[in-house]
């Protein structure tokens, strides 16, 4: 009986191994057939972009010229579910033409204030007076998407990414700082994977503009419901150890870790990463138990962007399953600080 096993288990190893030859061997119809890339961007109708790895889309970037400002979401983690979320829970969210109206005191107040919180975004309350944080409002901005920039048309490979550019306007449509920003999508340990966000923000030429001091920017992170401290009985964990609202509201760490359930079987979270050569590091993270967090710039004093002197900065999100302690967090911490900063100019060799 063991010997019918021993040579029952080798013959599907080698047939398996046979098959994988037969799979990856060239057709001889192609011989020229080029490995298929593992990272795909792949550009969408209606203004979006699916980052997919090996088939399976982990998330879509969606820059339409008719949003408030583009976002990254789904955000794909356990069971194929969005670990992340549009909206606030338990804040409806305006419909697009009320956010595009300014407010009117005599006008009843909108069922909702929080349609901002559009999964990942990158955007800032203050811009040179201006409001790039919220959606309504006589002194609300737009960031407007120009075009994907030359020599970044849709990387694929190991990593897939795009380089897109953008305008903030005012609600004059007057341009007030352009940023560049570079999209990176890439498989991690396991199953888990990586979105890392460059961003040059960039004053308009002869002039400079000034982020204003605010907790509110230049990134943000909506949790999918179940995740959140409140509403699903996640946790929150930074770098220095506190836990939760209560212990990291508004402190400065390397990283925030938010987790939690995400189906019954399951859980996953979504690590937010400062890089050590962004200005002012470590940043203080703005995180609340009801599922938002966000790392802060301008939360102690303003920032000012003289032209030819743009700001570089850097942000990771880990998309993970389970509960990672610290110790596990801090070594894909350290991963990702160790990564050399890309360059936003046209590779030579494209």
């Amino acid at each position: 009986m063991k010997g019918r096993i021993y040579w029952s288990i080798l013959f599907a190893v080698v047939a398996s191994l046979a098959l994988a030859a037969s799979v990856h061997a060239a057709d001889p119809a192609l011989p020229g057939a080029k490995p298929v890339p593992a990272m795909q961007a792949i550009p969408l109708p209606y203004d979006q972009a699916a980052f997919e790895h090996e088939g399976r889309e982990l998330t879509r970037y969606h820059f339409g010229e008719n949003l408030r400002r583009p976002f990254w979401y789904p955000m794909v983690g356990p069971g194929g579910r969005s670990l992340t979320r549009m909206g606030m829970p338990g804040d409806p969210a305006r419909s697009v033409t009320q956010a595009s109206q300014p407010e009117d005191p005599n006008r009843p107040a909108s069922p909702g204030g929080h349609s901002h919180q559009n999964s990942v975004w990158i955007s800032h309350k203050d811009v040179g007076g201006i409001d790039f944080w919220r959606d309504a409002g006589p002194i609300a901005g737009q960031i407007v998407h120009q075009f994907v920039a030359d020599g970044f048309h849709y990387i694929d490979g190991e990593k897939a990414g795009m380089l897109s550019v953008n305008a903030w306007n005012g609600p004059d449509c007057k341009l007030l700082m352009t940023d560049r920003r570079r999209s990176t999508v890439a498989p991690g340990d396991g199953d888990s994977w990586w979105l890392v966000i460059d961003l040059q923000l960039e004053a308009p030429k002869g002039g400079e503009v000034t982020l204003g001091k605010t907790p509110f920017g230049p990134i943000g992170v909506r949790m999918a419901k179940p995740v959140g401290v409140n509403d699903g009985g996640g946790r929150i964990l930074n770098s220095e150890g506190q836990r939760n609202e209560k212990e990291a509201f508004r402190k400065p760490a390397r990283w925030v870790d938010y987790s939690g359930p995400v189906t019954n079987d399951a859980a996953g979270g979504v690590t937010l990463m400062d890089h050590p050569n962004n200005p002012r590091h470590p940043a203080p993270f703005h995180v609340r138990d009801n599922g938002w967090m966000g790392a802060c710039l301008t939360l102690h004093e303003p920032m000012t962007i003289k032209d030819g002197e743009p700001v570089r900065l850097r942000y990771g999100l880990w998309m993970h399953a389970g509960v990672p302690d610290a110790k596990e967090l801090d070594r894909q911490w350290q991963a990702f600080a160790a990564e050399a900063l890309p360059a936003f100019e046209k590779p030579k060799s494209e």
